[in-house]
């Protein structure tokens, strides 16, 4: 699949303009793919670096850092009890939370991140961030296509997400305040998570998505200037 003329389809139909972020679970690391070096606070600020073009993959360890994205993804963090403490301690999550977090069905041994048109690998899911309106012309397309799941809009942790793409289909998330802090996104962005294997078929209803949708508006405008005069 050429993944740099499918982002360049998705991004020019749905309006976005961040790079979508893919995200693979291969079983070693990929030929010619560099290793992270260095740390970073959370899972999700490799999202940030592979948007901005970045390609590389990390282990378990480098996530670390990172206990609730651990958690996610099934690795062993060794500070991710200290973390849900405090968590519960101020009253953001509760125990009784916990089992309706979405995790990895198994621990990865590599993870690749790289934007969707850089990506050596064939990703197992892949995230954009955007505004509503554009996010809605993807999730309206994964609908048409078959490929969008019954979850309900998921809220913390935003990494989650990736799990639950995997297992039920396109998902959307609000996102998290650790997450929109360390991925610098904005206060009117939300999250999409696609599970890899379903974007040819995505890619093939956005375009009929995104025309209806541009001639419903202008559909929409008539009639409330008919009715109602504004």
């Amino acid at each position: 699949m050429n993944y740099r003329d499918l982002e360049a389809k998705l991004l020019a139909a749905s309006g976005l303009t961040r790079r979508p972020v893919a995200v693979a679970f291969p079983e070693a690391p990929p030929p010619g793919v560099p290793k992270y070096q260095g740390a970073q606070p959370a899972g999700c600020s490799f999202w940030r670096l592979a948007a901005g073009s970045d390609v590389f993959y990390t282990l378990p360890g480098d996530h670390y850092n990172c206990p609730i994205g651990s958690y996610t993804h099934k690795l062993d963090a060794p500070q991710l009890n200290q973390t849900l403490s405090l968590m519960i301690g101020l009253g953001y999550v509760k125990m009784e939370d916990l089992p309706g977090i979405f995790r990895l069905p198994q621990p990865p041994r590599v993870i690749v991140y790289a934007a969707l048109g850089d990506t050596p690998v064939d990703p197992d899911v892949v995230l954009f961030a955007g505004r509503p309106a554009n996010l809605m012309l993807l999730m309206e397309a994964a609908n048409r296509a078959g490929v969008a799941s019954n979850l309900p809009l998921l809220g913390r942790p935003t990494c989650m997400a990736i799990p639950a793409a995997l297992l039920n289909g396109a998902v959307v998330s609000s996102g998290c305040i650790g997450s929109r802090t360390y991925t610098q996104i904005g206060d009117d962005e939300l999250y999409v998570a696609i599970p890899g294997k379903d974007l040819n078929r995505l890619a093939q209803e956005i375009q009929t998505i995104a025309a209806a949708n541009t001639q419903l508006a202008q559909y929409h405008q008539t009639r409330r200037q008919a009715l109602s005069g504004i």
